[in-house]
């Protein structure tokens, strides 16, 4: 079962912020902060036909540009869905950040069928991620399109 009350919080951050690059800073600290076994939290905007590292707590990633298709971020937005890897080691998509990351979840924050970013989660456990994380994630994916759609106008 989603945890309600971080929901409630995440859509209330993403609402309240002061401007979209706020509300997604705001989401991927809280995420990481509430949830321990994220490791890592990200999100990356599309800009043409490349994911662009935004707000990230954890270690620094030396993929800051992924182009479409390339990675579990970039098979994410190709495929317009969530992807949940339980073991990055065993998915020849995964563009290594750290030895430690053991699995993944990259969600698209979608506006209808247009792809605007991602919320890409990373965890030191193996198989971290499970229906109750993705049900979280694609929540506050959907809120954080309706920022970056009212923010673009």
């Amino acid at each position: 079962m989603t945890d309600t009350a971080l929901l409630n919080d995440l859509t209330s951050a993403v609402t309240n912020a002061p401007d979209a690059t706020a509300a997604m800073t705001e989401v991927v600290q809280m995420l990481q902060a509430r949830l321990p076994y994220y490791t890592w939290a990200g999100i990356y905007l599309l800009e043409g036909d490349t994911l662009v590292l935004g707000p990230y707590v954890g270690k620094p990633s030396p993929h800051t540009r992924i182009p479409l298709g390339r990675g579990i971020c970039g098979a994410a937005a190709t495929e317009k869905a969530t992807i949940i890897v339980d073991d990055v080691n065993a998915d020849p998509r995964y563009l290594a950040c750290s030895i430690e990351t053991k699995s993944e979840i990259v969600v698209p924050i979608m506006d209808g069928d247009q792809v605007l970013g991602e919320l890409d989660i990373d965890s030191d456990r193996p198989a971290a991620f499970g229906a109750d994380d993705r049900a979280l994630l694609e929540a506050v994916a959907a809120a954080l399109a309706a920022r970056l759609r009212a923010s673009a106008r």
